[in-house]
C-alpha cells in the first residue's frame, strides 16, 4: 500500500513482540489497596495481562528517583504536581503526560489511552485503557 509518509510503516504484528518478551511475571497486587497480595507467607506471582497490571500500579504508586533500588525510568513523577499554583487544566494535562510516561517504559505495554483524571481535595484518581501484548484492561487508581 502506498502512502504519502513513506518512512512510516505498517505497524508490527501483534504476536512479534509477545513472542519475543518472556512471559511477564510480577507480584500479585490487591487493586485496591495496592498490596502485595500473600498466601501461606510467599508472595502470589501474577502472570501474563494481571503481571502487567500488577506492575502498573506499582509504577504509579512509586516516585520515580527517589528509591535507589529502581532505576530511573521506573516509577511516576506525579507527586511534583503538589504544592505548585498550576490550574486545573495544566495539573491535569501534565499528570496525563505523567501517568502515560510512567507507563510505556515496559515493553509489555504497547499503548496507555482514554487516561482520566480526577483531583477531589487532596485525592488523584486516574483511569485509564492500557492496551498490553496480552490484551487490553482498564486500570483504576
Amino acid at each position: 500500500m502506498s502512502t504519502i509518509f513513506p518512512l512510516i510503516g505498517d505497524a508490527p504484528a501483534p504476536t512479534a513482540q509477545a513472542e519475543t518478551l518472556p512471559l511477564a511475571r510480577e507480584f500479585a497486587r490487591d487493586p485496591k489497596s495496592g498490596r502485595t497480595i500473600w498466601r501461606n507467607g510467599v508472595p502470589v506471582i501474577a502472570t501474563g495481562l494481571s503481571a502487567v497490571l500488577s506492575w502498573a500500579y506499582a509504577a504509579l504508586a512509586t516516585v520515580r528517583c527517589r528509591h535507589p533500588v529502581y532505576s530511573r525510568d521506573f516509577g511516576c513523577e506525579l507527586e511534583q504536581l503538589i504544592g505548585h499554583a498550576y490550574t486545573q487544566d495544566v495539573k491535569s494535562v501534565e499528570a496525563v503526560r505523567m501517568v502515560r510516561d510512567a507507563l510505556t517504559v515496559s515493553p509489555y505495554i504497547r499503548d496507555v489511552r482514554d487516561v482520566a483524571v480526577d483531583f477531589a481535595g487532596n485525592t488523584l484518581s486516574i483511569g485509564c485503557v492500557i492496551e498490553t501484548i496480552y490484551g487490553e484492561a482498564d486500570m483504576h487508581v
